[in-house]
C-alpha cells in the first residue's frame, strides 16, 4: 500500500501537522467506518466519515463520526440548500477521484464544498480517511476544518 496519496500529498503541501495510519480494511463490512474504528483501537467519535452528498443537486463533502448517520435536513441547512440527498457512489468516485471506502476530504480531483459535524471538533484528534482503502490520517479537527474551508455544523440525525 502507498502512503503518498493525494491527500497526504494535500496535507503535506499545507503544511498540516498529520500522522498516516494503516489497517486491514474489510470490503465485507457493514460499516467502513465502525470497522476502521476497530481496527485502530480508537473510539468511533474520533473516525470520522467522509461522505459525499449532492445540496441543491450541488456536490458537497460531508464528514461526520463513523457512528452517526447524516441529518439531510440539517445538511441542506448548513450549505442554505433546500434539499439534500446522499451522492451515488459512481457518481461519488467520479467528482473526488478515489474509490468507495478511500475517499478523502483532502485532495479531491476539485475543491467541493465541505462541512464537518461540530461534535468532531469535542476532539483532540481524529482520523480522517487518507485517500486510500485501508489507510487513514490523525490530525487536529480543527486542522481538517480551516485546511478545507469546511463549514462546522450540527449535521448527525
Amino acid at each position: 500500500m502507498s502512503k503518498a496519496t493525494r491527500a497526504t500529498v494535500a496535507l503535506t503541501k499545507a503544511g498540516a501537522a498529520f500522522t498516516i495510519h494503516s489497517y486491514d480494511y474489510d470490503p465485507d463490512a457493514d460499516s467502513i467506518g465502525l470497522q476502521a474504528a476497530e481496527a485502530l483501537g480508537e473510539a468511533p467519535s474520533r473516525v470520522l466519515k467522509t461522505l459525499m452528498a449532492l445540496v441543491d443537486g450541488k456536490p458537497a463533502c460531508v464528514i461526520v463520526p463513523s457512528d452517526h448517520e447524516v441529518s439531510m435536513k440539517r445538511l441542506a441547512a448548513a450549505f442554505g440548500g433546500k434539499s439534500a440527498q446522499m451522492m451515488k457512489p459512481a457518481e461519488a468516485e467520479r467528482v473526488t477521484g478515489y474509490k468507495v471506502g478511500g475517499i478523502s476530504p483532502f485532495g479531491q480531483m476539485r475543491p467541493v464544498r465541505t462541512a464537518i459535524e461540530e461534535q468532531a471538533l469535542a476532539e483532540d484528534f481524529v482520523y480522517v480517511n487518507g485517500g486510500q482503502r485501508g489507510l487513514q490520517v490523525r490530525l487536529s479537527p480543527r486542522d481538517a476544518a480551516a485546511l478545507l474551508k469546511a463549514i462546522v455544523a450540527p449535521l448527525v440525525a
